[in-house]
């Protein structure tokens, strides 16, 4: 009877010890000040905001991040005031286990800059509007005219489609939304002008007009042309 319970006093100091070292290295970890703040752009659109500018939203505006301690952070807090940056999409805060306050940051993707009578913005890759960089301007389509409620998701689609596409990314400059929601594009090489229609069919649309300018360009009529017209899905009608 001795022997075990001489053995469950061993276990129940042994587990004691492990939460009393537990707990002091874990306060004493809390209260470790940190090394330094680190930002990491993921992705290409690495250009829009600088690192200095997510750097004072990572430390609060404290001057020297090494005067932080661990147990004073709320990364949630740090997480959501960085994703109130209009550039930004998204972000993750965390500390690693050298004492380095890192973020990594999803700048937002811009696939058309609009002019209208509110001024001049993007619309990025999830349909949302994103104002202009100080550092960079984006080579993206301009688009003008009336943008709806209407038309926004159909417009935001399309502006995807392009931005996805080689060919039209390279080759569509331009978007003009007229009063009766029809659209007008415009080449990069080319001075004739794109009858789009509706906001409709857009994949059979841009297929017919991939197929038509691969034909065309190799015997130079494109530039005969002053309209294409791909309104009626089954034929690309054109306008000298």
């Amino acid at each position: 009877m001795n022997y075990f319970n001489w053995i469950n006093v061993r276990l129940i100091l042994m587990f004691a010890l492990v939460i009393f070292l537990y707990s002091f290295t874990s306060n004493r970890n809390l209260h470790r000040k940190l090394k330094r703040s680190e930002v990491i752009f993921v992705g290409d659109n690495n250009i829009f905001v600088k690192q200095e500018t997510v750097n004072k939203l990572l430390i609060e505006n404290k001057t020297d991040v090494k005067t932080i301690e661990k147990v004073d952070l709320n990364l949630n807090i740090l997480e959501k005031t960085i994703n109130k940056q209009e550039m930004i999409q998204k972000s993750e805060v965390f500390v690693s286990v050298d004492g380095v306050l890192k973020a990594i940051v999803v700048q937002k993707t811009p696939v058309a800059r609009v002019f209208n009578e509110q001024g001049s913005f993007y619309i990025d890759y999830e349909g949302d509007t994103m104002p202009l960089s100080d550092n960079f301007t984006a080579r993206v389509p301009i688009v003008w005219g009336e943008i709806s409620k209407k038309n926004k998701i159909k417009l935001s689609s399309l502006l995807k489609m392009i931005y996805n596409d080689e060919f039209l990314k390279k080759n569509i400059i331009g978007i003009q939304i007229m009063p009766n929601d029809d659209l007008i594009l415009s080449n990069r090489n080319f001075n004739y002008q794109i009858k789009f229609g509706k906001l409709m069919n857009e994949e059979k649309k841009f297929k017919n007009y991939k197929a038509f300018f691969q034909k065309a360009i190799l015997d130079s009529s494109l530039l005969k042309y002053k309209i294409i017209n791909l309104k009626f899905t089954h034929q690309v009608v054109c306008t000298k």
